[in-house]
């Protein structure tokens, strides 16, 4: 791509902002299975905080407050009703900064929209091998030589529904396990879904007893801390992901370096919010 001569130029950096924030904040958000926010919810973090406070969504139970007193009225009008609520209603999520670095020489010809594809993709990598340790913390459910995948698929989420979980459930399925999952499903018998950006499309492998399937390669074993990681099946309250103001880039001329420094940055962390809302499985046999 060709720039004006302004482009080219390590001291002008007002130039040299527009095209590599862009290009750094596209990528980031392209490039990541979860930074949508769709599979697991995002809880903006306030400046000067660095932690976030999320509700536990447990089951709480209602009372039934009977009029059986004479004339209709209650039996013991004075007596407040026992608290739902359950025991443990929150958790916190800790913010860890995550960046990269890069420097543009002068007169280095490169392309600008590279070096943000580049850090762009930096940080969507680590998220989502944050995200990726963090299903590690799910139920864990042994994979059963009887079953194949598939079944594998309808246990977790029967699992998961017999535990109270009503609401919409998502798939990830372990780059390890994609060629015998899809050799079951098969690649158009379960088509279907809109999505949010490329990396949620490129891997989307289908829907599966209405729960999108995708696949991550970094849902991996070193990251899960399990043995041959298979897939994991959750909800939106079964984890929770915390930032602050997004994906950061700033800009710095480096008369060491004959350059600028550009650093892209995320203030970031996640948690296991309620683990039965959440299914691991894996082959450890």
């Amino acid at each position: 791509m060709a720039y004006a001569n302004e482009y080219g130029s390590g001291i002008n950096l007002t130039a040299l902002m527009i095209p590599v924030q862009s290009a750094t904040v596209y990528a980031a958000q392209e490039t990541s299975l979860y930074l949508p926010g769709l599979l697991v919810p995002i809880q903006e973090v306030p400046a000067g905080s660095a932690s976030a406070q999320v509700a536990v969504m447990g089951s709480a139970t209602t009372t039934t407050i009977v009029n059986n007193g004479a004339g209709g009225t209650e039996t013991d009008p004075g007596a407040d009703f026992p608290t739902n609520l359950p025991s443990n209603t929150k958790k916190t999520i800790d913010l860890d900064l995550i960046a990269s670095r890069a420097v543009i020489r002068d007169l280095g010809g490169a392309d600008f929209n590279d070096f943000g594809r580049i850090l762009g993709n930096a940080i969507a990598k680590t998220i989502d091998t944050k995200v990726s340790v963090a299903l590690g913390g799910l139920t864990p459910q042994e994979d059963i030589v009887a079953l194949n995948l598939l079944d594998e698929v309808f246990k977790a989420i029967g699992s998961i529904r017999a535990a109270g979980e009503t609401g919409a459930l998502n798939c990830v399925v372990s780059a390890t396990a994609y060629a015998g999952f899809m050799s079951i499903i098969g690649s158009s018998a379960y088509a279907g879904s809109e999505t949010q950006n490329a990396a949620m499309r490129s891997g989307f492998i289908g829907m599966v007893a209405g729960v999108p399937v995708y696949v991550s390669a970094y849902l991996t074993d070193a990251n899960t801390g399990l043995t041959n990681t298979k897939f994991a099946v959750f909800s939106a309250d079964a984890m929770r992901m915390a930032m602050q103001g997004g994906v950061k880039v700033e800009f710095e001329r480096r008369a060491a370096a004959v350059g600028t420094d550009i650093v892209a940055s995320a203030a970031f962390g996640i948690e296991v919010i309620d683990a039965t809302r959440g299914i691991i499985v894996q082959d450890a046999a």
